[in-house]
Formats: structure tokens, sequence, C-alpha cells
């Protein structure tokens, strides 16, 4: 009896522990409801209409159908995303607060004097929703037909040419720094308010150079008024084959992608981490998503776990060097 005892307290025993694992996995660390068992939160850090809006009400949409829950989006714009960045980063880390992010939450830590949150102490990185590219962009009078003419035109010219970017401390405006620094070229940056009005600019020939994201210049592909003499990221686009990019032709610091991507409050106890994850991921990868996120002029994803975290992390370094490199600040 016994012995039978023991076998039946240790068979009891691996139960519980198994019992608990899964408990422990479909939990908050605050207590033993199941998660979720209230209404998830995206705040998007600006204002309605724009991809990172539409993009996380897609996704809400989806987690809410497939989990059966309430997902809220909320846009709390301002101050060049850093109040809907603050509340999530100040959120309670319990699953129930996410924050659909784009490169400036990498890229500001380096150009504002003063942030109300750290970077890589506040936020757990996520999933990688979808990423952009900056074209640079000439107008059909430049006399140049590829980047070698271009750059060997600006050089024998120094301060006659200008280039434009969609708003200062942007992306493109980091990308235009460090293209003039490691080509030599003297150049005067021309900031406006988004691309699309930087993309009207360049179609009327009001420009000579700009860097514009594959969003605005997707429509005017086959313009016989641009020409496209150069892309960033790692890789070439698919929609533009015959387009370099500036990493292959030798420059360095151009593979970071402007993307668009969720995050969670630092603290988030791991099983919630990967459950949000790999439905994010799946939620991406359905077929009627991709077309909708490719639709918008951007390439999806799905990058999820360590590799997006080891990705994140090196963005956040290279956009450190470049914006120190160009002497980039904000004011707030």
């Amino acid at each position: 009896m016994r012995g039978f005892g023991f076998r039946t307290f240790f068979a009891s025993l691996a139960i519980v522990s198994v019992f608990a694992g899964v408990t422990q996995a479909q939990t908050t660390s605050a207590g033993n409801a199941p998660y979720p068992s209230k209404p998830i939160r995206i705040i998007v850090p600006y204002p309605a209409g724009g991809t990172t809006d539409v993009l996380a009400r897609m996704i809400g949409n989806d987690l809410g159908v497939a989990w059966k829950t309430s997902v809220i989006v909320e846009n709390k714009s301002g101050a060049s995303g850093m109040i809907g960045n603050d509340l999530v980063a100040k959120a309670a880390p319990d699953g129930y607060t996410l924050l659909m992010g784009i490169a400036t939450l990498l890229q500001g830590p380096h150009m504002f004097t003063s942030i109300p949150y750290d970077f890589k102490r506040d936020f757990i990185p996520l999933a990688l929703v979808a990423k952009s590219s900056n074209v640079l962009v000439i107008p059909a009078r430049f006399p140049a037909n590829n980047f070698e003419e271009f750059v060997k035109v600006v050089k024998a010219n120094p301060g006659k040419y200008s280039y434009g970017s969609y708003g200062a401390g942007t992306t493109a405006h980091i990308h235009g720094e460090t293209l003039k620094s490691q080509a030599g070229l003297d150049m005067t940056h021309v900031p406006y308010k988004g691309g699309a009005p930087l993309m009207t600019d360049m179609l009327g020939g009001q420009l000579d150079a700009a860097f514009i994201d594959i969003g605005n210049v997707r429509s005017s592909l086959q313009s016989d008024k641009i020409k496209l003499i150069a892309v960033t990221g790692e890789e070439r686009l698919k929609i533009l084959p015959n387009v370099r990019t500036l990493t292959e032709m030798g420059f360095k610091d151009f593979e970071p992608y402007p993307f668009f991507a969720l995050y969670l409050p630092k603290g988030t106890p791991q099983p919630i981490v990967d459950k949000l994850g790999k439905e994010v991921a799946r939620i991406i990868h359905t077929p009627a998503n991709m077309t909708k996120i490719e639709d918008l002029g951007v390439q999806p994803s799905g990058m999820i776990g360590e590799q997006f975290q080891k990705t994140v992390l090196r963005d956040y370094d290279i956009w450190g060097k470049v914006i120190k490199s160009g002497n980039i600040k904000l004011e707030q």
C-alpha cells in the first residue's frame, strides 16, 4: 500500500505540474484570469487614417474575431508620437495595451534632448507588421540617368542642388544626410509635411532630388516625369527589380527599413508575449491581409520573437550612429 501511495502521489504531482504550466501560459502574472479576459487596446501615436492607423485596425479587427474579445484602437497623437509611446511605456505589463509604432520610436531617443521613456528599458518588440523603403527620386529634367551620374553632377556643383524629405527628422531626412556624408555631397535639405506634397512637387519638377517612401511613389512608377535611381533597405524591391539598393552600391547604414511594428510594455509575461506574437504573425500572413498591406504600398512581414528583437536592437544602434554623424537634432 505504501509503494502504491508514493506512485499515486508522484503521478498526481506530475499532473498538477503540467496543469500549472498550461495555466501559466494562459493567464497574466497578476492573477488567474485566462488571457485575454478583458478588452485589448492598441495605441496608435498618430492621427487616424494613416498607414499606422490602418494597419492597427486591420490587426485589431482580426485579433478580436479570432479571440472573441474586444480590441480597441486608440489614436493618441502629438509630440512626434511621444504621447502615445509614453502611454504604453507606462501601461500595466499585462498584455492588454499594445503600441503600433514606427521607426521614429527607435530614432527619437537619438534626436530629441528629452524623452519621457527609455526605449530599451520600457518596451518589448512584439512583431514586425510591415516595412517600407525610401526611393531616391530625381526629376526628368535632372542631367543624370543613373545614380553614378547623379553623384557626379552634384559633386561638380556644390551647394547648387537640394533634396526633399517627407519631414524634418524622418527616415527620409536621415537617409538624405547619410548619403550626403558618405558620398561627399553638398545639398540643402527641404523638409515637407508628408510624402504626398513631396511627391507632388517632385512630379512638378520643383525639386532636384528627394527620398520618398515607396507608398507615395508607387502610383507614379511609370511616369516619364521622374527617374528612380536608388532604393534603401537590404534587398531590391519586387516592384522595382532594376533599381539598385544603396547597400549593394557600397554605402553603409542604409539597411534598416522604415517599419510599422507592435510593442508591449516591458515586464509582460513571456507566455502572453508568445501567444500574441504567434497570433499577430498568423493574421499578417493570411492572403487577404497580405494583399491589404501591399495595397498600402508597404511589404508585409510577420517577423516575431528573438529574430525581430535582434533586428530592432541592430536598427536602434544604426539609427543612433547615422543621426549623430549627421548632427540631426529636433526641437521639442
